[in-house]
């Protein structure tokens, strides 16, 4: 593991071009990595802490050696339980990929040529860390008050602009009661246990996935890209998804104004 400088968060993530229309890819933006590095020691063998790395065919192992978090020779940091893939990060096909943990409080992928490839929307958050789990099968990133930040399996609170949800991931409420799933069969349902208190009209479409489009609107497209449901919320650049802990879906303007709300 290496520190370094850190750079400015960026963020990889999906976009629709208009509130009903397919897909573009939004491309990564954001500052070049430095290229000088310090080597340092390992604080902890299951967490990345802050300037820490993660080179190629390094890793991660939780202390009961179950866990482990592999900086793949290919791109990918992929996170194993045993020889399952729990999860992996969008990144292969990029070999000399390396990880970071950066100061400012989000984990960014650099590719060989020192350009981010992909972020984690925790920026703001200095002295956050990532850590393994001993039990729990996912990864989280606490902040330095141990709040916890980004999970693997779910979003903390939010769906950031740009951001996608796919079947199976979850943006879950801070209090951990409330849970927003896109299902596999295509609806996205928001729960309090295993109650349906709210969900999209767009089951019958497996492979569905929401998106948090860049211009404003929360929409689902089915596996090819055309659009299913929308909250009708276009024009308002930068707005955000929030599941509260009060059972509401709420989308954000920029300002933080309420521009719909699933009740």
């Amino acid at each position: 593991m290496i520190t370094k400088k850190a750079a400015i968060a960026v963020m990889a993530g999906s976009l629709l071009a208009g509130s009903m229309a397919t897909i573009a890819l939004a491309p990564v933006a954001g500052a070049t990595a430095e290229t000088g590095m310090q080597t340092v020691g390992i604080q902890a063998k299951d967490r990345l802490g802050p300037g820490e790395w993660l080179l190629p065919g390094q890793s991660l192992t939780s202390g009961g050696g179950r866990f482990k978090l592999i900086q793949q020779a290919q791109g990918n940091l992929v996170f194993y339980d045993g020889t399952k893939a729990l999860w992996t990060s969008p990144t292969a096909g990029k070999p000399g990929a390396r990880t970071t943990m950066q100061k400012e409080g989000n984990l960014v992928i650099y590719g060989a040529d020192n350009k981010p490839l992909w972020s984690t929307p925790t920026a703001g958050n200095p002295g956050a860390y990532l850590q393994l789990p001993r039990s729990s099968g996912h990864l989280v990133i606490y902040a330095r008050d141990n709040r916890p930040l980004w999970s693997s399996q779910a979003y903390i609170g939010k769906l950031p602009s740009g951001h996608v949800l796919r079947p199976g991931r979850v943006v879950q409420s801070a209090n951990g009661r409330y849970r927003l799933l896109q299902q596999d069969e295509g609806n996205a349902v928001l729960y309090d246990g295993r109650r349906a208190l709210f969900t999209t009209p767009t089951a019958g479409h497996p492979g569905a996935r929401s998106i948090m489009q860049e211009e404003g609107n929360w929409v689902v497209v089915d596996r090819n890209d055309k659009a299913l449901w929308s909250t009708k919320t276009a024009g308002n650049p930068g707005a955000w998804l929030a599941v509260a802990n009060d059972g509401r879906i709420t989308i954000y303007s920029r300002a933080n104004k309420p521009l719909w709300t699933s009740r």
